[in-house]
């Protein structure tokens, strides 16, 4: 079995859009876009219901990232009934918390060449993940990616560096 090499980046929560778990009130979206997208990723072998019903929004700047290899990728995805479909992937992500270890969830993507509407700066990420007491807009996190999925880089050009080594 291949040993996966995690790389650590010091990420700061931000407020999102807040169409993903409903918050924003918007009636276009019922109940939030993750809670209308649940049963289709299911259908598709991707089972989130574990998870809460929206996205912990991260900011990693000044780095931005760039897709190597997705753990999976979902095309042509109709999950709205009025809405065009669109194409999702997702990376495997862990948040780091202090004295906890670590929470598993995923880095949810929405291509932004098929997303309508409620785009994301390139230095933020979504996460899906259980619900995690303790966070607020500002805090300070430390994100595990795999290297082999996406990386971090500066506007440079330059690669960020791991915050600490994560085990496997």
């Amino acid at each position: 079995m291949a040993t996966t090499t995690w790389k650590q980046y010091q990420a700061r929560v931000i407020k999102g859009h807040r169409v993903a778990s409903g918050l924003n009130g918007n009636p276009h979206f019922p109940g939030g876009t993750i809670r209308m997208q649940l049963p289709v990723f299911g259908q598709l072998g991707l089972n989130l219901v574990s998870f809460f019903p929206g996205t912990l929004n991260v900011s990693l700047a000044p780095l931005h990232y760039r897709v190597i290899s997705p753990k999976m990728t979902f095309r042509n995805v109709r999950w709205h009934p009025s809405d065009p479909a669109e194409d999702f992937s997702f990376f495997d992500a862990r948040l780091l918390l202090e004295g906890k270890g670590f929470v598993e969830g995923y880095i949810y993507h929405p291509h932004p060449d098929t997303k309508p509407k409620h785009f994301q700066d390139a230095d933020v990420l979504e996460l899906l993940l259980p619900w995690v007491d303790g966070l607020w807009y500002g805090k300070e996190v430390t994100l595990g990616i795999p290297a082999g999925q996406m990386v971090l880089e500066g506007i440079d050009g330059g690669f960020g560096e791991p915050a600490l080594p994560l085990a496997e």
